[in-house]
């Protein structure tokens, strides 16, 4: 078993009869939401849950998981996911892919936010690896631009992967991928973007984890937001 694997398992564990269960996106994900629709079967949990996002949701429906949609969804009692990047303070970097908004939305909905890594999403600043995504009102991007420029941001729209279009997220929005300098803070640059009108939603998911799993070399580390 390797560590994706391992601390999915570990994850899974959480759960207990009658949760409402939020499932997130990506290959971690993927690990999780197999393994619990193992303790399903095997346990008889009983279970609700809603995906992030149109792959997850095809995942769970596949795997037999109980599925409500998020319009029907107004408390959550766990939501589990990766992100990627992660640092010391908990704050996480979120929404490379198209759910964005999904993923806030079940994060601050959720009565406890379990985060799945390893070490290779661990980081001093949010942005040290990634640009940060910023979803944005197609009509207003370039206003949006300007104003994260204003703040030292640099980048563009992202481009679809053959270079002939641009990235549509699942409700028509476009996507801003950009990186800010590396003295504003991941609490500041948070509460700037949220200040910009035009911004539909970011990827600075700032004191919204409850717990981080890290799975290293066949251990699970687990750190709490009161730790």
């Amino acid at each position: 078993m390797n560590d994706k694997q391992l601390v999915a398992v570990h994850a899974a564990q959480k759960i207990e009869s009658g949760m409402v269960v939020g499932l997130g996106t990506g290959s971690t994900a993927n690990f999780f939401l197999a393994a619990l629709a193992d303790r399903m079967r095997d346990e008889n949990l009983q279970i609700t849950t809603v995906a992030s996002s149109i792959v997850s949701h095809q995942k769970a429906k596949s795997l037999g998981l109980p599925l409500i949609n998020l319009e029907s969804s107004s408390h959550l009692d766990i939501y589990v996911d990766g992100a990627d990047e992660v640092t010391d303070d908990m704050t996480l970097l979120k929404g490379r892919g198209y759910d964005l908004v999904r993923e806030k939305l079940l994060a601050r909905a959720a009565d406890q936010f379990y985060v799945m890594i390893d070490p290779s999403k661990k980081v001093q600043r949010i942005g040290e690896k990634f640009p940060i995504p910023i979803e944005v009102m197609p009509f207003a991007w370039e206003l949006v631009h300007k104003q994260l420029s204003d703040l030292g941001g640099k980048g563009n729209l992202r481009q679809t992967a053959n270079g002939d279009g641009l990235v549509r997220t699942a409700y028509g929005s476009l996507v801003l991928d950009m990186a800010f300098p590396a003295d504003v803070s991941s609490a500041d640059l948070n509460t700037q973007l949220n200040n910009i009108p035009g911004i539909i939603e970011q990827g600075v998911f700032h004191q919204l984890a409850t717990h981080i799993l890290l799975a290293d070399s066949g251990v699970v580390d687990e750190q709490t937001s009161n730790s």
